[in-house]
């Protein structure tokens, strides 16, 4: 008959010299499964395995030979029952492939016969035909599949690269955003004119609209002229364009002041100097 523990668990370690490599192999003894409830329930009796007192059965590697291509005998020590004994194992290598999981797997099989009496595992009953029901040689069959354990690297530096790049592609965004402002300010003038130029009729009787009338005329220059000859205040068209160039004097403060608080603000959230 045909059984299986489905709880095995283990590591191999492989160094660069094969002598300095070793392994282990742990096995759940109440996990024994050979498709039939009863006879795993006597199994894991104290008749057999005893899983209660010994529920693990234990192989640890002392030695590791490669013997031809491919081709290993791992030699350890095999704990059953708290009785150890030392055994050799032939494996060989299936190959070493990558899963579709990404994971680096090596697969290795091999099969060894052992006496299940030199572990104490001795029971056993009388056939009517002259035979015995368990033989005592048994065959231990290994299909085994290593899962490489890959070191993960922190990309410390691609953080900084990512933000490098991203830099440069912001920095243009206050530019597109200072060249409207010119056109905004130019603009801005403009309708004011005619507003200014109907109140410099009423300009003759009341005196306060005076300051009025320098915005007027700092935009259109031919019809202060006329104004010019009934009304001498000449002078304060000239204070009328100092407030027309100071609206451009701010003009560059704005892109300014948009520009760098823009690249102040990547500064720090990018760590850009």
């Amino acid at each position: 008959m045909r059984g299986a523990f489905n709880d095995v668990s283990g590591f191999a370690d492989i160094a660069e010299d094969l002598a300095d490599s070793n392994a282990e192999v742990i096995i759940q003894t109440a996990s024994v499964d050979t498709r039939s409830a009863d006879r795993d329930t006597h199994l894991r009796s104290a008749d057999f395995f005893d899983v209660d007192a010994y529920p693990e059965i234990r192989f640890v590697s002392s030695a590791i030979d490669e013997v031809d291509e491919s081709s290993y005998i791992v030699t350890g020590d095999l704990t059953i029952r708290d009785m150890t004994k030392t055994v050799s194992i032939p494996l060989e290598l299936i190959g070493v492939e990558s899963d579709p999981f990404g994971n680096l797997r090596a697969g290795l099989e091999g099969s060894r016969r052992i006496d299940r009496k030199d572990w104490g595992v001795t029971w056993n009953t009388k056939l009517d035909s002259g035979g015995v029901l368990v033989s005592d040689k048994i065959t231990l069959e290994f299909e085994l599949s290593l899962i490489k354990n890959v070191a993960e690297a922190a990309p410390a530096d691609s953080s900084r690269t990512t933000d490098e790049n991203e830099a440069p592609a912001e920095a243009p965004e206050p530019v597109t955003e200072a060249t409207p402002a010119p056109k905004a300010d130019t603009a801005a003038p403009q309708p004011e004119a005619p507003e200014s130029v109907t109140p410099t009729p009423a300009a003759d009787e009341p005196a306060p609209p005076v300051p009025k009338a320098p915005e007027s005329a700092a935009s259109v220059d031919p019809k202060a002229e006329p104004a010019a000859e009934e009304f001498p205040p000449p002078p304060p068209v000239k204070p009328a364009e100092t407030p027309a160039e100071r609206p451009a004097e701010k003009a560059p403060e704005v892109k300014q002041s948009d520009s760098q608080p823009s690249g102040g603000g990547l500064g720090k959230l990018f760590g850009l100097r």
